[in-house]
């Protein structure tokens, strides 16, 4: 059995999420006791008790899915001391808590540089309007002709941001290109259009200023060597070395999150199971899309954990 832990990205926050680990894993209840520590704010009323719309803004969203889903790997571990995956991935945001799982940045340091992405990504979403809709039964090629021809028309930005599995590529623009790409995509046989629930145009061009930024104050940051190969989102390719980490999650934010190739990789260099640690469902239901046959687990309450350390035991 070859293992694959991977995390979730924005979009996947919702009001309770991690509530139940931090009741019974004290693990998971430090890492939530450092995220308050650090950040001067309760990650607890954060995490659980704030309303939808609150949680989903960049600033809350993003240090929220690095405590939950660091939590969850924390409570793994807390249950398997001697686990160790073959390969981290984690979709946009959750790519950071990969950095984290794998050794490239404590803890610590990765809220900390958390903060500041969502800082950077904030301030330009502020001022330029965008947004991202998954756009569903159209493959990657149609979908990127639909976002050519509504750039061409509008004379605005919106391009593939996330290649999430077949038939299933997440657009990212400002709003007049979007609606016109999106035209485009139904009238070449997209079922649907559904809105993400991001507060920007993350992951394409308009994001550049903000991987400016963030690329800028890498240069005094420390990346260290992981010790898990780290599938990245930009190469869809393991990262192994520092200097490397440094220049793709540079440019990560304004690049397309090349999902589906990540897993497909995985999958071709042996791993059968993944494990999506943190909140919800949403990559085990790509992943069983991209690779019908891999076995999917999860550690996002004390049950998943639970039926996860079971089946890791070979007891499932």
């Amino acid at each position: 059995m070859r293992i694959a832990v991977v995390f979730p990205g924005q979009g996947s926050q919702r009001p309770g999420m991690g509530r139940e680990l931090y009741e019974q894993s004290p693990a998971a209840r430090r890492v939530f006791e450092i995220a308050s520590e650090q950040s001067g704010r309760s990650f607890t009323q954060l995490c659980f008790e704030t309303d939808e719309e609150t949680l989903k803004r960049t600033e809350n969203a993003q240090p929220a899915l690095l405590t939950v889903g660091y939590a969850a790997w924390e409570a793994l571990r807390e249950a398997l001391p001697d686990f160790t995956p073959d390969y981290l991935a984690g979709h946009s945001m959750g790519e950071y808590t990969a950095l984290a799982a794998g050794g490239v940045w404590s803890f610590e340091e990765t809220f900390y540089w958390v903060e500041e992405r969502a800082k950077a990504m904030r301030k330009v979403a502020d001022r330029i309007v965008g947004s991202m809709v998954a756009v569903i039964g159209l493959d990657a090629a149609k979908v990127e002709e639909a976002c050519q021809r509504a750039q061409q028309e509008t004379g605005e930005i919106v391009t593939p941001a996330n290649y999430n599995a077949p038939a299933q590529v997440v657009i990212s623009g400002t709003p007049a290109a979007l609606e016109r790409a999106i035209e485009h995509a139904k009238a070449l046989g997209a079922r649907r259009a559904i809105p993400i629930a991001v507060a920007g145009a993350f992951h394409s061009p308009l994001m550049n200023e903000a991987a400016e930024v963030i690329a800028n104050a890498y240069r005094s940051a420390t990346f260290r060597k992981p010790v898990i190969p780290i599938v990245s989102n930009v190469t869809a390719r393991p990262m192994t070395d520092p200097e490397e980490i440094r220049a793709i999650m540079s440019r990560q934010i304004a690049s397309p999150v090349r999902w589906q190739e990540s897993v497909e990789w995985m999958y071709a260099n042996g791993v059968d199971t993944f494990i999506e640690a943190g909140v919800g469902e949403v990559l085990t239901g790509l992943i069983k899309r991209i690779v019908p046959n891999a076995r999917c687990l999860h550690v996002v309450d004390p049950k998943t954990l639970e039926e996860t350390v079971s089946a890791l035991r070979g007891e499932a």
